[in-house]
């Protein structure tokens, strides 16, 4: 069999920092081996049936050696596939990618490195730092703040550092900060040279500690600041309160949990990422198209209303017309979307929908939908009275995608959740409870947002108290909504 083949690849941080090179290999990776620090909601670009493979690495607790990193990328490219190996920033960067390029070119298996932006440079930037400046800083150097060593102190030419590099980027080094501190003083830095640490940098859980080569590591002691980290040293920190952007975006320090009914990464994250959150979206969606219901299509010109359940049902339900052949303009009866998204997705294809609350009681209904429509069919018997119901598909939670929820969830701090329609509520309330999560008492200490009235329903019949509601079902409204809330 011909050998598969690996691409090396970096991440980056913030989702919107991978390369584009990076990301049309993930969007055609048969598996992905993929480090703690990459982005987790990358993975969401890859085919449904690509196969992760989790190698992050925690102090103390490595889920996967590095020889058994190595050891799968030749075996998974050996088996003809194309592997992606996914790390946190530039793999070139303490990302070992030439221990694992040197096991791929002993089984002559093609390989590339796609260069990804290191957090040396992308954390110091999103808390306003350039590493070099023309009356700051003409020199910078990245170094590892641990070693192999019995005690894990790294041996470095500390003299080199303190008298010839004007910015210093250690990685992962808080547990060595004040030997780090100890070092720089000792080989004549100025104790008074600034300091500051950067935890999960690009990131809206983005925090910084400022001080001195004299106060920081007593000043993260009482903090308890931890990593992942980037320490950086230098006087080009001083240009930090003129030039600092990220921590005034407005929904810097929300972390979100996004309840969604859509398969893939949804507009509504991307956008309330671009504002500074963090979003996790929840739960991960698996869909398989159903066969045209023929007793449908050959009544369609008798119905006079239809209601599209959700902006993918849109798409599927014009293409299932174009698969049977069926002229659009059989269809006489007037569109509605039960959301703004969905009325939107319609008004894309050219026609004047309405939203649901505007559907009027009398008139032939029918409800176009994932299969979800028979699931919540008394729910929606109680809002709309008799209908038919024309399914598209079948979707199902991604049973695999659970354990890679949970651990985004042990390491962000979510304050926020955010429901854009009523069928996201009981999506999610399933998702929790397949996770073996109660969803009422994860969402008790949460701030929690429902896009209008019928999400607001839905979620108090779930046992969801005190959510608030934008003053219009629009993005622009939730933005505003969130960002006058509290953390």
């Amino acid at each position: 069999m011909k050998a598969g083949k690996v691409f090396l690849v970096g991440a980056g941080r913030d989702i919107s920092l991978i390369t584009v090179k990076g990301l049309d290999a993930i969007k055609r990776a048969d598996v992905i081996l993929y480090d703690r620090l990459a982005n987790p909601k990358l993975l969401e670009f890859a085919p449904s049936e690509s196969e992760l493979i989790y190698c992050g690495k925690l102090p103390d607790c490595h889920i996967l050696r590095q020889e058994g990193i190595n050891d799968l990328l030749v075996e998974k490219a050996l088996e003809g596939k194309t592997v992606v190996r996914l790390k946190g920033g530039d793999p070139g960067v303490f990302g070992r990618v030439g221990e694992e390029a040197k096991s791929l070119v002993e089984f002559n298996i093609p390989f590339e490195m796609v260069p990804g932006i290191s957090s040396g440079i992308a954390a110091p930037l999103y808390a306003g730092i350039p590493v070099t400046h023309r009356e700051y800083a003409e020199s910078f150097a990245v170094v590892t703040a641990h070693d192999k060593s019995k005690d894990g102190k790294p041996v470095l030419d500390w003299e080199g550092l303190a008298r010839g590099v004007d910015t210093i980027a250690f990685y992962m080094g808080v547990g060595n900060l004040p030997f780090i501190c100890e070092k720089l003083i000792e080989h004549g830095k100025p104790a008074s040279t600034l300091v500051i640490l950067i935890q999960w940098g690009t990131f809206g859980r983005q925090k910084t500690l400022q001080g001195t080569l004299q106060d920081i590591a007593e000043t993260a002691a009482k903090a308890q600041f931890s990593n992942p980290s980037i320490i950086l040293v230098g006087n080009v920190i001083s240009l930090r309160e003129k030039l600092k952007w990220f921590e005034k975006q407005p929904l810097y320090g929300r972390q979100i949990l996004l309840a969604r009914t859509g398969c893939g990464p949804s507009e509504m994250a991307k956008e309330l990422m671009e504002h500074g959150a963090d979003v996790i979206e929840f739960p991960k969606w698996k869909k398989t198209s159903m066969p045209a219901d023929q007793q449908i299509l050959a009544k369609l010109d008798s119905y006079e209303k239809i209601l599209f359940a959700s902006p993918e049902s849109v798409d599927e339900f014009f293409c299932k017309l174009i698969e049977q052949e069926i002229d659009v303009r059989k269809v006489g009866a007037a569109f509605f979307g039960g959301s703004v998204k969905t009325k939107k997705a319609l008004n894309e294809r050219g026609f004047l929908a309405k939203l649901a609350e505007r559907m009027p009681e009398a008139g032939k209904l029918l409800i176009v939908g994932d299969d979800s429509i028979l699931k919540n069919n008394l729910q929606y018997n109680f809002q709309y009275g008799t209908f038919e119901s024309f399914v598209t598909s079948k979707k199902q939670i991604d049973k695999d995608f659970l354990p890679l929820f949970k651990r985004m969830l042990e390491e962000a701090e979510v304050n926020t959740a955010v429901f854009p329609c009523a069928a996201s509520v009981q999506a999610f309330m399933e998702g929790m409870e397949d996770c073996g999560l109660d969803g009422r008492e994860f969402l008790k200490n949460l701030q929690t947002v429902c896009m209008g009235e019928n999400t607001m329903r839905a979620a108090e019949t779930a046992g969801i108290r005190s959510a608030r509601m934008p003053e219009q079902p629009s993005r622009e409204s939730l933005l505003n909504c969130v960002s006058k809330m509290q953390v």
